[in-house]
Parts: C-alpha cells; sequence; structure tokens
C-alpha cells in the first residue's frame, strides 16, 4: 500500500511546526515540513526526531517559481503524487510596522494570496482521491473584516461572497485593493486598515472557488478544501501575544488533514474554528478574533 504523502508549508516554526508534529503523531505516512531557509528547516526536522517522530524535509519558498516547480517534480517523480496539502506559510506586519501601508498591501497581498494561490495551482493537480486541502486563514479572514466605508464595504462583501465568484475576479478584487492603497483611495472605496485581513479574506474566498473546481472537475474523488482560523496563538506572528500553544493551534488545521475518507458529516469548502467549529464565512454572527 502507497503511504500517504503530506505537505505543509512555512512549516519550520510556529503553527507550521506543530502541524507537522501532529500529523507525524496521528499517522504513519511521509509528512514534508518546508521552509525558506534550508538550515532552519533542518534544524526544525532534528528537532522533531529527537522527539522520536520521523518528517521529511524540502526547500520551498512560495515565492519562487523555481522553487515551486522543484518540489512539485520531486513530489511527482519520488511519491506520484500527494494526499494532503496545508497552506499554512504566511506574513504579517505588526501593528508598529514602519513600512507605508501600501507596501504592506502589496507585500501581504503577494504572499499571503498570490503566492498561495500559485503553489496551490502547481500542487492540486497532484492530488490522489480523497485527499484533503487546508488553507490556514485566520479570523482576520471572516468576510465582515471587511468592514470599511458602507454601503462600499457591503458591496465588496457581496463580491467576495458571491457563490459563482470566479479567479479572475477575485485576483482583479484584490490588484484593486493594493492600487488603490498606492493613492490612499482604499477605505473610500469600501476597503478596511488591514492588509492582513484582505490578504485572509482573499484565502478564504479562495477556498471556497477551489471547493468548486474539485467538486466541478472530479466530483467522484472526495476531494475537500477546508480554512481554517487556528485561534490567537502564541508564535512569533502574534509577537507572542496569543493565548494559545502551538500544539493547540495546530489541533483545527490537522484534524481537517485528515479527515476520514467518504464521510458525509465531514467539512467541505468550510470556514473552520480553532475549535473545529464550522463558522457561517458570509452570513453568520462575528465569531470574535478568538
Amino acid at each position: 500500500m502507497t503511504s500517504k504523502v503530506y505537505v505543509v508549508t512555512g512549516s519550520n516554526k510556529g503553527i507550521g511546526f506543530a502541524i507537522v508534529r501532529a500529523l507525524c503523531k496521528q499517522n504513519d505516512g511521509i509528512v514534508y515540513l518546508t521552509a525558506r531557509d534550508e538550515g532552519r528547516g533542518l534544524n526544525s526536522v532534528e528537532a522533531l526526531k529527537k522527539e522520536g517522530l520521523n518528517p521529511n524535509f524540502h526547500q520551498l519558498d512560495i515565492e519562487s517559481v523555481d522553487s515551486i516547480i522543484t518540489f512539485r517534480d520531486y513530489l511527482k517523480s519520488t511519491h506520484g503524487g500527494i494526499d494532503v496539502l496545508v497552506n499554512n506559510a504566511a506574513i504579517a506586519f505588526k501593528n508598529n510596522a514602519t513600512e507605508p501601508f501600501s507596501e504592506q498591501a502589496e507585500v501581504s497581498c503577494r504572499v499571503n494570496f498570490f503566492a498561495t494561490m500559485k503553489f496551490c495551482d502547481e500542487l492540486l493537480p497532484l492530488l490522489r482521491p480523497h485527499g484533503r486541502v487546508v488553507n490556514v486563514s485566520s479570523s482576520a479572514g471572516y468576510l465582515k473584516r471587511i468592514n470599511g466605508k458602507a454601503p462600499e464595504s457591503l458591496e465588496l462583501q457581496k463580491k467576495f461572497a458571491d457563490p459563482k465568484l470566479t479567479r479572475d475576479t477575485l485576483v482583479s478584487l484584490v490588484n484593486d485593493f493594493v492600487q488603490s492603497s498606492k493613492t490612499n483611495i482604499h477605505t473610500s472605496k469600501g476597503w478596511p486598515n488591514s492588509a492582513y485581513s484582505v490578504s485572509k479574506v482573499a484565502v478564504s474566498a479562495l477556498s471556497r472557488i477551489q471547493q468548486r473546481e474539485m467538486d466541478e472537475t472530479r466530483p467522484d474523488d472526495d476531494i475537500l478544501v477546508n480554512h481554517v482560523h487556528p485561534g490567537y496563538v502564541d508564535t512569533d506572528m502574534t509577537s507572542h501575544k496569543g493565548h494559545l500553544t502551538i500544539d493547540q493551534g495546530a489541533d483545527a488545521p490537522s484534524w481537517l488533514a485528515l479527515l476520514a475518507p467518504n464521510t458525509p458529516s465531514n467539512p467541505k469548502g468550510a470556514y473552520v474554528w480553532y475549535d473545529r467549529r464550522i463558522v457561517d464565512w458570509v452570513d453568520g454572527l462575528d465569531p470574535g478574533a478568538y
């Protein structure tokens, strides 16, 4: 029997590291810890090996097309496919960041949304039947975080929530935010003053599109794409202000990654909270930050 193959992006530390740990503990498949920096990634692998676990390592920079293609080809030639993809790699500017907001908007969307989408476009064709995709979003990725000037914000929410939203339209929306930030007119067009929120709303919207695409192109393969808020976790990204441990933050993502095959009650295209609760991304009550 072919071993299942799990890939976790941005996993040399924080929540991604804990997801790798959880996957290694809960199954006997091949789990790939990935990182931009080979040295840091290998050090993280060694740390897990000291715990009696056995993850694999591969260098990966989701902003580099060459890096993505190298990893894709390696997975295809070595394993013939993958079973689980956890898209965890992301960045967030601090509240006291000195970079101009336009730069924050461009970089946040480039890494968190555009690079993730490009990586998925190359890796998702490798998914085997019963594949699982987990896109790590955020409480900041809740649709109603698009809460700038009304009624413009409501119109933006409506566009993101459209069940027939296309990739092209989604890309245009994100580009509009980035371009509007350069002339400081984004708030007058309904966008919030949070580049991270917009990037994660886009990731959540992309998740819904990806699930729809899988349903249309591979309807019998039981492929599930979900987006998850891992909670307010004590990591570098939160400046260690989070109240959850990295292992607690890894619980919902790893649960989604390990969903049993052909289970009607499985979340599907869902927005899942860190406590495994399914939240209505479009019309639900604001679940709060944690």
